[in-house]
């Protein structure tokens, strides 16, 4: 049974529910079936517009599963297993979606992924423990309800075990078309529709994204604290203001628990995201989501070119793109990501346990996702390219007191092994051994996963060329946010500013906004 504070909510959130929807229950002999069905029995129970609807079987299946439809058309989505803990929220969506209520993308977006190339029949593995599944269950479930030909099915690894083995899947998400593994780990929106696209390809019509958007003021790139602030300082001027962003909220949609926020002592990412969004939308501030700039081209007005093909000009241009998780870059990580290379311990940590793993970098990240791997897995090692670990020193004494962990420095990875399916090892090079003549001895790591916790990497790819930027890839500021271009501007993480913090990155977008106004002033008095 639901909670009576969760009914309220899904009675709520159903109330604008306009078309009759089905949650088709198909027969199944395991044990869970009557849980399933208990479950959805209670959120048909908010709304007068959700029925539950058995379907018997002269071969009952051997997991729980059903499917929504709508009007007694399937909608192409469905679910072998039970959608409990983060993915209760995906059902919930899904029964919006097949009503075409909940958030959904621009029309630019919703024309890509009505382009794509049928039939299209996808799998996503999950595990109800994890953290970034339901945005690409999610994703893909609205996919289908806006696509003529889209089928996508939710699957709990728990309980298709057999399924799970026979493709070898070793992280979550992982997507599959037929057998074929197309998209495994974290993954925005954006990315998985290029995917898609790449996989099934466009028709002829696909040309329909490439668009003029016309011309603004302020266009601003990047949808994260700096972003959002630039936003709401450059509108408050009454400019007319773009925000594109790949998805809002930037980084703060992973961070957890925020407690240096000044005057407010808890939050969290989302949350804080969230109110970001209300924020900004309380302005005339026109948020194009799922884009991501490919190229400047620079003017007296500035064209800005994304990888969707549409195009938009403004006078001024504020670049707050922040940065992402940093990998290795050697040889076998790419290959193997999802097959045993992973970058969150809490969401891919599970299927490690009884296994051996390594963690690659000794900051607080590394040693945070150490420690918690350490209570799954039965060893693991933790390698430091620098001759001592970065991480708080609580931390370290809390790692170092493990029985089951070891930490080695001066530790180079040089390769992920695999067998063809799955890890099987880590090369590194000891450089403790280093010598001005000879390098030092290249070790080898027998486990069956790595997790890569080595920092982030600035979102400036697009701009190297146009802007100076600095060999670590961080746009190049004066004190008010100019970059070495008139008229383009950075705020945040993806500049040279010291301390990467929230706070800093609000005021820095602020800042940023002011500068670009006053110049502009001075430029048309």
């Amino acid at each position: 049974m639901l909670e009576a504070a969760l009914v309220e909510q899904l009675k709520n959130v159903f109330a604008s529910l306009d078309k009759s929807i089905q949650l088709r229950v198909f027969e199944s002999a395991h044990s869970d079936q009557e849980r399933l069905l208990e479950m959805l029995e209670s959120v048909a129970a908010t709304s007068d517009k959700v029925t539950v609807e058995q379907v018997g079987a002269e071969d009952p299946g051997p997991a729980p599963f059903f499917e929504i439809a709508r009007e007694g058309h399937s909608t192409g989505i469905s679910f072998l297993g039970i959608p409990g803990g983060h993915e209760f929220t995906s059902l919930v969506l899904s029964i919006l979606y097949a009503d075409g209520k909940g958030k959904r993308p621009d029309e630019g977006i919703q024309a890509r992924i009505a382009s794509l190339k049928g039939p299209i029949r996808l799998k996503t593995f999950i595990s109800l423990s994890c953290e970034n599944c339901p945005d690409v269950v999610q994703a893909l479930n609205l996919m289908a309800t806006l696509h003529g030909d889209f089928e996508h099915q939710m699957v709990d690894g728990a309980v298709a075990q057999d399924e799970v083995n026979r493709l070898g899947v070793q992280g979550v998400p992982a997507v599959f078309a037929g057998d074929q593994l197309i998209h495994s780990g974290k993954v925005q929106l954006l990315d998985l529709l290029a995917t898609l696209e790449s996989f099934f390809g466009k028709n002829a019509d696909s040309q329909s994204s490439q668009v003029d958007l016309g011309q603004v003021d302020v266009a601003i790139v990047g949808g994260g604290p700096a972003g959002a602030s630039a936003a709401i300082y450059s509108a408050r001027k009454g400019l007319s203001t773009v925000i594109l962003a790949e998805r809002f909220g930037g980084q703060l949609q992973e961070t957890k628990g925020i407690e240096n926020m000044i005057s407010v002592p808890y939050t969290e990412g989302v949350r804080l995201s969230a109110s970001l969004s209300e924020h900004v939308q309380s302005y005339p501030i026109k948020i194009l989501e799922h884009r991501r700039v490919s190229e400047i081209r620079p003017g007296e007005v500035h064209e800005l070119i994304m990888e969707s093909g549409e195009k938009l000009k403004a006078k001024t241009i504020i670049i707050a793109t922040g940065a992402k998780w940093r990998e290795l870059g050697v040889p076998g990580e790419k290959e193997h990501i999802g097959t045993g290379v992973a970058f969150c311990a809490h969401c891919d940590g599970p299927f490690y346990k009884g296994k051996k793993v390594a963690v690659v970098g000794g900051g607080n990240s590394g040693v945070e996702a150490a420690i918690d791997l350490a209570g799954i897995a039965t060893h693991v090692t933790l390698l430091e390219f620098s001759d001592s670990l970065k991480a708080d020193g609580v931390l370290i004494e809390k790692l170092r007191s493990l029985g089951n962990t070891k930490i080695i420095t001066q530790a180079k990875t040089t390769q992920v092994l695999g067998d063809g399916k799955k890890v099987v090892g880590l090369e590194y090079q000891d450089r403790s051994q280093e010598t001005e003549k000879e390098s030092g001895q290249v070790q080898r790591l027998e486990v069956d996963g790595v997790f890569v916790q080595i920092g982030l990497l600035p979102n400036s790819q697009f701009v190297k060329g146009l802007l100076e930027v600095t060999p670590y890839g961080e746009i190049v500021v004066d004190e008010r946010g100019r970059t070495s271009v008139p008229g383009i501007y950075a705020a945040g993480d993806v500049t040279t500013i010291p301390y990467k913090q929230i706070v800093m990155a609000m005021g820095d977008g602020a800042k940023v906004a002011l500068t670009a106004f006053e110049d502009q002033m001075r430029k048309t008095a």
